[in-house]
């Protein structure tokens, strides 16, 4: 057994002098393989002269600390009347009614305490309180409000000034560009998200012109601000696309612009005075019917009587390229500025025509036309001409009807009163005609070319 043992360690000894004696004296050393592999190769992808600010580099902090003091969470206190169980519903309920809270945000606007918000957010508030991030409370009152915008401006008394943001161009906001979304989603004050300008005149079927940006915003973000990285308000923050209700990628703001105009006119008027160009489009796709293959901004396909566009010259088959130097690729591009603008400015058109380039200059008129509410008629206000054809300074005139409507032949006749309130122009027939149930009956009086008056009942 000890002969074994010993052979075994004699064995063992060889075997390690043998290999020794191989790895010093006749295999070569690489050290350098292992030090390749721990250390990637690096390749330079830009020009090293340039001086480019990437994701580390960008600094919201500032953008941030200018805006949260002056993002206010609105509280809407609505009374509900209606019962709740079947003995209010069988005994009758008190006049007190209870309460319900909704939440959003506003932006303050001036130190003297004007706050801009969302139309939803506010509508059909019996009180509104604002909070200020520093949590002081204040009643707000509400100076005006736009529902075709969804926007609406409130005010709140104060004795010392408020922070608050100024507005920014909107115009020149650019895809790609970084954004902020300051609000209170859930009832979480003073929340900032960061994101990009994803797309620009965002159409909702609104016949409306949205930012669209990837900031997450929530319940409760509405009427918030969005701004750029110097802090400049941009954007009001509206709506989200979402299954859940919640945001999953993509939200939309009303442009600043827009935002501002209806600021001023809501000051100045107590309504906003809307503009238009008086210019109707098709898809580009079907252009084609048309003679034109290719349509690089927006196909005018109708130009409407008595507007800035019939005036100026514009003509059917128009390719509009730019306003004022801004880019016009879609009609919602169009819309959008003239959005901003107020009946009386005039607006520089580049368009091309039969491929030649023109540059005409454009007054943006007063819209003169509106589709009433549930019957869909389309209806102008009279012109001058209309007034003598009619004899009548009042009323206003169906140009269009659905399908289902024109068997009763009103095109050309004037709508003067609905269920028996009288029509001047389409701002009352906007305000009567909103006022009409799709379930109950309406009766309208017209009159026609040879001065004859009839009354029509829509059931």
């Amino acid at each position: 057994m000890k002969r074994m043992g010993g052979l075994f360690l004699v064995a063992l000894l060889a075997g390690s002098l043998t290999l020794g004696a191989y790895k010093l004296f006749f295999e070569d050393t690489h050290y350098g393989a292992a030090l390749q592999q721990e250390s990637m190769p690096v390749f330079q992808t830009s020009n090293p002269g340039a001086n480019s600010a990437g994701i580390d580099e960008a600094d919201f902090t500032l953008a941030a600390e200018k805006t949260v003091n002056a993002v206010v969470h609105v509280k809407n206190i609505t009374i509900n009347r209606s019962p709740s169980n079947i003995f209010e519903f069988i005994y009758g309920y008190g006049e007190q009614g209870r309460p319900q809270v909704g939440t959003g945000s506003g932006v303050i606007i001036s130190p003297d305490g004007y706050i801009v918000t969302n139309n939803h957010v506010i509508a059909k508030a019996n009180q509104l309180m604002v909070t200020l991030n520093d949590n002081k409370t204040y009643e707000a009152t509400v100076v005006g409000t736009d529902p075709n915008t969804d926007i609406a401006l409130l005010k709140v008394e104060t004795e010392a000034p408020l922070p608050y943001l100024a507005f920014g161009d909107s115009d020149y906001v650019k895809v790609g560009e970084w954004v902020l979304a300051v609000g209170n989603p859930f009832n979480l004050t003073s929340t900032v998200t960061a994101g990009i300008v994803s797309a620009k005149a965002r159409n909702l079927g609104r016949n409306q012109s949205f930012i669209q940006t990837d900031a997450a915003v929530n319940p409760g973000n509405s009427g918030g601000a969005l701004v750029n990285t110097n802090g400049e308000l941009i954007g009001i923050n509206t709506a989200i696309t979402s299954q859940t209700g919640s945001y999953i990628g993509y939200s939309f703001a009303v442009p600043s612009n827009i935002a501002r105009k209806v600021v001023q006119d809501l000051l100045e008027y107590g309504d906003v005075i809307k503009g238009v160009l008086g210019v109707s489009s098709i898809p580009p796709e079907y252009a084609a019917e048309y003679g034109v293959e290719q349509v690089d901004g927006v196909f005018v396909a109708q130009v409407e009587e008595d507007s800035g566009a019939e005036d100026a010259g514009l003509q059917k088959g128009d390719v509009i390229k730019q306003i004022d130097g801004i880019r016009i690729r879609k009609f919602s591009d169009l819309t959008g500025y003239i959005a901003s603008k107020s009946p009386g400015d005039v607006v520089e058109v580049r368009l091309e025509r039969d491929g030649e380039p023109r540059v005409i200059p454009v007054e943006v008129r007063e819209r003169q036309t509106l589709q009433i509410p549930v019957l869909g008629f389309i209806v102008k206000n009279l012109s001058e001409e209309d007034q003598a054809k009619y004899n009548t300074s009042r009323g206003v005139k169906i140009v269009e009807v659905p399908e289902n409507s024109r068997k009763y032949k009103l095109v050309g006749k004037v709508i003067l009163a609905v269920d028996g309130q009288q029509i001047r122009d389409i701002k009352d027939a906007r305000k009567y005609f909103s006022s009409i149930s799709r379930y109950g009956q309406t009766s309208i009086t017209l009159l026609d070319e040879k001065g004859e008056k009839e009354r029509v009942i829509f059931q």
